[in-house]
């Protein structure tokens, strides 16, 4: 919910506009902070029992979704599903076909982009391929094939390194084009990253988003530019309970943070809370375009909570 009157000098707000997050300040621009979500439910046409299901992730319009799933057999496989509304039920998924998905190869982490692309991580064995879990990106025909996924690139060049990447979030700026993901590639764990466009479309190498990572295992990230100014990013780690970030719940728990700009700085990262986060796993969480809707991963279903402000 928006507060609805503005108050305080113009200097006030200089200085909460310089500041890493919005929170509890006074006026409409500025959103309660940290968001509250309802408790969260499962998306049982999503999850099908048995099976491991996970990285959620909408498309801007609301209208479809995609996750990965280990059905039929396979390692992971990417998988989309379609609804008529935003209010109406989500129809079965159905399996993205080659070249998107490779058998007994774990293709997953899914994040549609602008343009009709898919960015995914995968372990297929291709010429050029990094390491444990690379970076793709595939492009979608006007008669609905997908192209030959091309390689993010190779450390120091690219993004991808010898290690597993998570996870890659597209954000366009009116000053640059950032991507975060998550590595272990180089620090042994997984910390949260980011890479710069180049002006000729390709990445630039990683860097550590030092105010999100931790000696833990922080992974997955997903980022959302809001309607009023601002970015929020989700994300999932096993950090310890503290003063800043608030009590941990499980193995991996969802956390939140804010920034003005990119690539940054970010607030220090909040957990969600005990209407999303359990003693089990809660991973690869995503917000919706509009962010009223967090979607994540846990103990291998497919759960969506809302932001009730």
């Amino acid at each position: 919910m928006w507060r609805k009157a503005v108050t305080g000098s113009s200097a006030a707000v200089a200085v909460l506009l310089m500041s890493a997050t919005p929170a509890h300040a006074d006026g409409w621009f500025f959103p309660a902070w940290p968001p509250v979500w309802s408790t969260a439910v499962r998306v049982d046409a999503l999850s099908e029992p048995g099976v491991p299901d996970g990285c959620p992730i909408e498309t801007a319009d609301a209208l479809s979704i995609f996750i990965a799933s280990g059905r039929g057999g396979e390692p992971n496989d990417i998988w989309a599903a379609d609804r008529a509304s935003v209010d109406a039920p989500w129809q079965a998924p159905r399996k993205l076909e080659a070249p998107i998905n490779l058998p007994g190869i774990a293709d997953f982490c899914p994040t549609p982009v602008r343009g009709r692309s898919l960015m995914f991580v995968s372990t297929r064995p291709a010429a050029g391929a990094c390491g444990d879990g690379d970076m793709y990106i595939s492009r979608q025909s006007p008669a609905g094939g997908w192209s030959d996924p091309v390689n993010l690139g190779c450390y120091p060049s690219g993004p991808n390194t010898a290690g597993a990447e998570r996870s890659p979030s597209l954000v366009e700026t009116p000053y640059g084009t950032f991507l975060f993901y998550s590595t272990n590639g180089t620090t042994g764990h997984q910390d949260i990253h980011f890479s710069v466009m180049r002006r000729d479309g390709t990445f630039g190498p990683g860097n550590v988003v030092a105010a999100l990572s931790t000696p833990s295992e922080d992974i997955m990230p997903n980022v959302r530019e809001r309607e009023l100014g601002g970015y929020e990013i989700v994300f999932a780690s096993n950090r310890p309970s503290s003063p800043s970030s608030g009590t941990a719940q499980g193995a991996q728990d969802v956390y939140i943070s804010f920034a003005w700009f990119l690539p940054g700085p970010w607030s220090p990262p909040v957990n969600v809370g005990t209407a999303v986060n359990t003693p089990g796993v809660e991973q690869r969480s995503t917000l919706s375009h509009d962010g009223k809707r967090l979607y994540f991963g846990r103990d291998g279903d497919i759960f969506v909570s809302g932001r009730v402000r």
